[in-house]
């Protein structure tokens, strides 16, 4: 079994505002957050340039010196705890293991007058969060200015990649619901909120530095065994070395395709449908020995409202309801380490 591979032409960003499902890409979609969890999207409106400066730019953050970085050190902005730079080994998405050997940067609150993204923002802006929350979000200034121009652009590049990604999404889980047959407000109007302090939905530039296979800790991967913890994650990938575990309990290796985005299940997603969508585990293990490459990729954490209430959408009870926000915070203190 693979990773199948989707033309989203349809519905691609390229395109006009679609409101009419496609049912052959909704039945596409379906059959692979069915039997695998993770497709690949093509032809999404998103461009491989695109990708490719935003993560030129991430790069240039993180081969700052960390004393740099550590003045923007998720934790140290009021408006998200999960906001800002996470360092190396900090964070362990397989707590039974060592921590993971990458860097990242999350972007969790869209804040337009600290980005310096000027006026125009708000008609980008208005087509994905609703105009009173926009406003909130102009007017609030508490997460602190950038310290430096290597950050400035990091975060003007991550505010408009973050709006991007955020108006694929919304396409996606149209077709998700479509392929469930189910109203597409019962996923849509869960995620109101993204961008702002009510909703933990995340963009997250990752950077995983040369390793020595030799000298790592017992056990220590470049990321751990995981599931997203979500709706859905959008990954760009710049090179290979990412591994999906089919339902039959192997790792499959997962290509790069250019100009494709792979996208997959969430935890919350899982419950949301009773099972019926599957949250896959994967991890990025240590390249082989003598190979000293970096990696990089971009994450877009889909997730829902932070007083979003996740129950099964067939009525069963199978999963008890659970308020999002709830969800992420188990989560987190599995991956640092906390109560």
């Amino acid at each position: 079994m693979s990773v199948p591979v989707v033309d989203f032409s349809a519905c691609s960003l390229a395109r006009s505002q679609i409101r009419k499902a496609e049912p052959s890409l909704s039945a596409e979609l379906r059959a692979a957050f069915t039997q695998v969890g993770f497709v690949f999207l093509k032809n999404t409106g998103i461009t491989q340039d695109e990708v490719d400066r935003v993560m030129e730019i991430s790069q240039r953050f993180f081969l700052q010196p960390e004393e740099v970085k550590r003045t923007s050190s998720r934790g140290r902005f009021p408006e998200s705890v999960n906001h800002g730079w996470v360092s190396l080994e900090l964070e362990r998405l397989n707590p039974q293991r060592p921590g993971d050997l990458k860097e990242a940067y999350n972007t969790c609150v869209l804040n337009p007058i600290m980005m310096g993204l000027g006026p125009n923002t708000a008609a980008v802006l208005g087509s994905f969060i609703s105009k009173v929350v926009l406003l909130q979000v102009l007017v609030l200034s508490t997460l602190q200015e950038p310290s430096s121009a290597v950050l400035h652009d990091l975060q003007d590049s991550h505010a408009a990649f973050f709006l991007r990604c955020g108006e694929l999404s919304q396409r996606v889980l149209r077709l998700m619901a479509h392929s469930l047959d189910i109203d597409p407000d019962i996923f849509l109007s869960a995620h109101q909120l993204v961008g702002t302090s009510g909703n933990a939905t995340t963009l997250r530039a990752l950077y995983y530095p040369p390793v020595d296979a030799r000298t790592s800790k017992r056990n220590q991967l470049r990321c751990g065994e995981h599931s997203d913890y979500g709706s859905i994650t959008l990954l760009f990938q710049a090179s290979e070395g990412l591994q999906v575990r089919s339902r039959s309990g192997h790792y499959l290796n997962i290509p790069v395709i250019p100009e494709a985005v792979l996208v997959n299940v969430g935890d919350l997603m899982q419950r949301w449908t009773n099972d019926h969508f599957v949250s896959s585990l994967h991890r990025v293990l240590l390249p082989p020995a003598g190979d000293s490459s970096t990696r990089q990729s971009l994450a877009f954490f889909l997730q829902p409202d932070d007083e979003a209430i996740i129950s099964c959408c067939d009525g069963s009870n199978k999963y008890p309801p659970i308020k999002s926000s709830i969800y992420l915070k188990l989560r987190f203190a599995d991956s640092y380490g906390y109560n």
